[in-house]
């Protein structure tokens, strides 16, 4: 053929005996990087409430009121623990931020069991996701005093 016959396109290479085109790349650069990945904030959530259960001296994560609730649902049947109470995660593509909200053992210096708390989670969630982690916000709701009841299941219940 010749060039006006196929208007401006290259004339193709000739073939090997299988019919594959020679010297002809597949695809374009590294497979690696052919296509996006998202991850949902409740994976990052849950790989950071594991690594701050992780540190000693976190006695629980959450609220009161939500560890109250999460205690509610421990007990229905097929109810399972929440990795993710006590933790909010934004994430963006390359990028997250977490709050945590943590109960501290008593006789902890909290201000060690924070940094403790931070590198733990900054290490796992970028380790497992690849993301940045820009902040870890800690706050502290309550202190578990060695006399505090666990939960309040312990006493007698008052209806049978």
């Amino acid at each position: 053929m010749t060039e006006s016959a196929q208007g401006n396109r290259p004339e193709p290479r000739t073939g090997d005996s299988q019919g594959k085109t020679l010297g002809a790349k597949r695809g374009g650069g590294d497979p690696a990087t052919r296509g996006r990945t998202t991850i949902a904030d409740g994976v990052v959530e849950k790989i950071a409430g594991m690594a701050a259960r992780d540190v000693v001296g976190v006695h629980a994560m959450g609220s009161g009121f939500a560890r109250t609730l999460g205690a509610v649902r421990d007990r229905v049947p097929g109810g399972s623990k929440s990795v993710t109470r006590g933790v909010k995660a934004e994430v963006g593509e390359v990028q997250t931020a977490l709050d945590l909200e943590i109960v501290v053992e008593y006789g902890v210096s909290i201000a060690d069991l924070a940094k403790a708390v931070r590198e733990n989670v900054i290490s796992a969630v970028e380790r497992m996701t690849g993301l940045e982690v820009v902040e870890v916000n800690i706050a502290v709701s309550d202190v578990k005093l060695p006399d505090d009841e666990e939960d309040e299941g312990d006493e007698e219940p008052r209806l049978q």
